[in-house]
């Protein structure tokens, strides 16, 4: 069971996957439960964000929950 639900706004860094070298934030549309993953990792799919908080990209993700931040709304 993970932590997050749909609509939660995450910042994501190296800590969630090396991928993430420059750090951006991500709003969450659902995790991808159905996915079968290596233990401790999971599909994501939601929306990167810009400095204002516009979507600019549709994307699914695969991350380390353990090292996804969430925020604030």
């Amino acid at each position: 069971m993970h932590p997050f639900k749909s609509g939660d706004l995450l910042h994501l860094t190296p800590a969630a996957s090396v991928q993430f070298s420059r750090p951006f934030y991500f709003r969450l549309i659902r995790v991808l439960e159905d996915r079968i993953t290596y233990d401790g990792w999971a599909w994501i799919e939601g929306y990167e964000l810009d400095a204002r908080g516009d979507a600019v990209a549709r994307r699914e993700l695969f991350v380390q929950p353990g090292g996804l931040r969430k925020l604030k709304p």
